[in-house]
């Protein structure tokens, strides 16, 4: 009796996000048009700023339950870190690499080019955020610490706002790069894949600090400020796709590999960690498909 009693709120939220989520996807697919209008003489460099805030935002607005609720059922835990590993998973895939390939094919008209420059780009990508997580110490909420650079001189706190901090860098960064290209709702879609990731992420992290023993109004704090990593990312997306448009799809394959090494590095394994891996890929199965309605819709 008692543990159904402390699954109950974790069903209503389940129901809630649910709900959230199809009104939230009518919303963009009916206030689309008059966003568009409103956006489609903005400069790319503004648009990658107000869009990747956006999205961090998103992470804060995750951990709002947090002051109804104290902890979160395991399984639904790492269904919604699933999910949010199948939203990357598809718009690395339709939003940086396609575009990328596409770009690439009318700029240079070269198979071969077009192979080095996309596999060239996801290779840095995924090298620079290799180099981050050996050099920056770092915490996990479920891995524990993954860096043995003196973790001990560094608040506890401070080594998990730099975990998230990791994640969160190439997710801003892929928003910014998005709106390089002519296609404003490829850009627009990949924000909003990238803010409903940030929900559950925000969420998870809001949670874990609780368990630890800090406020609610600490673990909110916390949550906004990881969030806000993203706009700096977005800042430097959107500058390096501005400079010169021949390097535009160097810098979706960037952003891309960036995006895959923190999919297959960190959120996958640790939605993992437990007996819920069928519950995990079928969150990753929502994900991916809750992510191609968004582009479907907005196209």
């Amino acid at each position: 009796m008692k543990s159904s009693l402390l699954l109950f709120p974790n069903r209503c939220l389940t129901v809630a996000a649910c709900c959230l989520l199809l009104l939230f996807l009518l919303a963009s697919y009916l206030i689309w048009p008059s966003l568009k209008t409103a956006l489609q003489d903005l400069p790319t460099l503004q648009l990658g700023i107000l869009a990747s805030l956006v999205a961090g935002l998103f992470t804060s607005v995750g951990a709002l339950p947090i002051f109804f609720i104290r902890s979160l059922n395991k399984t639904l835990e790492d269904t919604l870190m699933g999910f949010g590993a199948g939203i990357m998973l598809a718009a690395t895939a339709f939003e940086l690499v396609l575009p990328a390939m596409n770009q690439a094919e009318q700029l240079y008209n070269h198979p071969g080019i077009t192979l080095l420059m996309l596999s060239s780009g996801i290779a840095l990508g995924g090298g620079l955020l290799y180099l981050l997580h050996d050099r920056v110490p770092h915490e996990h909420f479920i891995g524990g610490r993954d860096n043995p650079v003196s973790p001990h001189k560094i608040k506890r706190v401070w080594l998990f706002i730099f975990a998230i901090a990791l994640h969160n860098l190439p997710e801003g960064l892929a928003v910014g790069a998005g709106f390089g290209g002519s296609d404003l709702a490829s850009g627009v879609a990949l924000a909003i894949g990238i803010g409903l990731q940030n929900m559950p992420e925000g969420l998870v992290v809001a949670i874990a600090l609780l368990s630890l023993g800090h406020s609610r109004l600490l673990a909110s704090g916390v949550t906004l400020l990881t969030g806000l990593v993203q706009p700096l990312g977005g800042l430097l997306g959107a500058f390096l796709v501005s400079l010169v448009s021949s390097l535009m799809p160097l810098v979706l394959a960037f952003a891309a590999g960036a995006m895959l090494f923190v999919i297959s590095h960190e959120i996958i394994p640790e939605s993992h960690r437990l007996d819920n891996k069928s519950k995990a890929t079928f969150g990753v199965l929502v994900g991916f498909i809750v992510m191609l309605a968004i582009d479907i819709l907005l196209d």
